[in-house]
């Protein structure tokens, strides 16, 4: 008997995913908020602030813009992405090295379908480079991280994950500053693993997203100690707060211009090219200007004040944590509070997490879907639950003063509000 096309059809590699946690949690919280409840969002890594003025209006004057573009991208976009590149880390690359995508997630993605290559990531990761290297038939390899080292790869884990495993070519992913921890990787220890790399001639994407929202302001590109083999990620999702724009970047070393090809090959088969309006207005966000130097400026105090005080606030709760670097993450250990948790029957970081969102209303993910172990209690806090826009406006009008409690209290209080019911509830385990 014939029967209708049903689940059974769908390759076994897809079976075996389920969406991407963070897209998940978003719709969940959507979903309980429709339902009444208030719920505190702290899953999702969506930039609070908006887009700057000037890359709107650059958007709105280009809306008519409708023909297809090079698969590679505009040229003017490109030799905008490189000059940025050349100016912030000094790498010698042009126009003619840099692909845009729609969003860096699909660009990522696409390397591993082309480089025949197994991944290796450290653990904690970003929860989309391992399932994307199962999509891809690739197999993907996590590397021991500590948290007592900012949970970041070490030159000499890097080694053994290299001298210990197999000989097939290897796929390299860093994130700096990190989601999920918000720490950047220093400069000794860039050069350090870059030195690994180079040894082992592999392939490196550094995912640097978050670059620009480094609270100093300054932090440094992998590719600036192994040029010859990395590969710069980049958009206006994090930085420019575009995430829904979907374009992202990638800045090849010219020795990589064999796999940039077979990306672009692989692009024309699948995304064509990027919105054309979009394109556009992405010159204008990475020629920068005077308003978005000042934007940026005036994110990152906000954001480098309002980590530092919930990863206080996080710590006087018991959990292990220091202060972020970048980005809007934090990645706290509840591990020594285990006994008290387990009394409420809470045994791993997927049922601390459901118990927060349940008993609290406060969003958050767990560190298992980062590469953790389940029984390790840590998880993933945004701490971006806040009005951007409201936040910049006073921002400003501040001037030289400092963002202290009574700003944050005043601007970023329901993220304020969402730890103070997270640690009450910890607090009485």
């Amino acid at each position: 008997m014939r029967t209708s096309p049903g689940p059974d059809w769908l390759d076994a590699r897809v079976r075996s995913l389920r969406t991407s946690p963070t897209l998940a949690i978003n719709e969940l919280s959507k979903r309980l908020q429709s339902e009444g409840r208030t719920i505190y969002k702290l899953g999702l890594g969506q930039s609070p602030f908006p887009v700057p003025s000037s890359v709107v209006l650059a958007l709105k004057a280009h809306a008519e813009e409708n023909d297809y573009l090079p698969v590679r991208g505009l040229p003017e976009l490109r030799g905008a992405v490189a000059a940025h590149h050349q100016a912030r880390h000094g790498l010698d690359i042009t126009a003619d090295d840099i692909m845009i995508g729609p969003g860096s997630k699909e660009l990522i993605f696409l390397t591993q379908l082309v480089l025949n290559a197994e991944l290796l990531v450290p653990s904690p990761s970003w929860v989309s480079y391992v399932p994307q290297a199962c999509l891809a038939g690739r197999r993907a390899s996590w590397i021991p991280t500590r948290r007592d080292e900012h949970w970041h790869l070490t030159p000499n884990a890097l080694a053994a994950a290299l001298d210990g495993g197999t000989s097939d070519p290897k796929l390299l992913i860093l994130n700096s500053p990190s989601n999920p921890n918000g720490y950047r990787i220093e400069r000794e220890v860039l050069a350090g693993l870059a030195g690994v790399a180079r040894e082992h001639r592999i392939v490196v994407i550094a995912d640097e997203i978050y670059g620009l929202l480094d609270h100093s302001g300054d932090a440094a590109s992998f590719a600036s100690f192994y040029p010859e083999g990395t590969i710069v990620s980049s958009g206006l999702s994090k930085w420019c707060s575009a995430g829904g724009w979907r374009l992202g970047t990638f800045a090849f070393a010219p020795q990589l211009r064999w796999l940039l090809d077979a990306l672009s090959v692989a692009a024309s088969e699948t995304f064509s090219a990027v919105s054309a309006p979009i394109q556009y207005a992405a010159i204008t966000a990475f020629r920068g200007s005077s308003e978005i130097d000042d934007y940026l400026r005036d994110a990152r105090s906000i954001l480098a004040a309002l980590g530092n005080r919930v990863a206080a606030m996080l710590r006087a709760s018991g959990a292990d944590v220091d202060s972020p670097h970048g980005g809007f993450y934090l990645f706290p250990d509840y591990t020594r509070l285990a006994p008290q948790l387990a009394s409420r029957g809470v045994r791993s970081s997927s049922e601390l997490c459901r118990r927060l969102l349940e008993d609290t209303g406060v969003a958050t993910l767990p560190g298992s879907v980062f590469g953790r172990p389940d029984d390790e209690l840590t998880l993933r806090l945004s701490y971006v639950d806040f009005d951007g826009r409201r936040a910049l406006d006073a921002r400003r009008a501040l001037g030289s003063s400092m963002v202290d409690d009574a700003f944050l209290e005043a601007y970023c209080g329901r993220v304020l509000e969402a730890i103070r019911l997270m640690l009450r509830w910890i607090a009485s385990a």
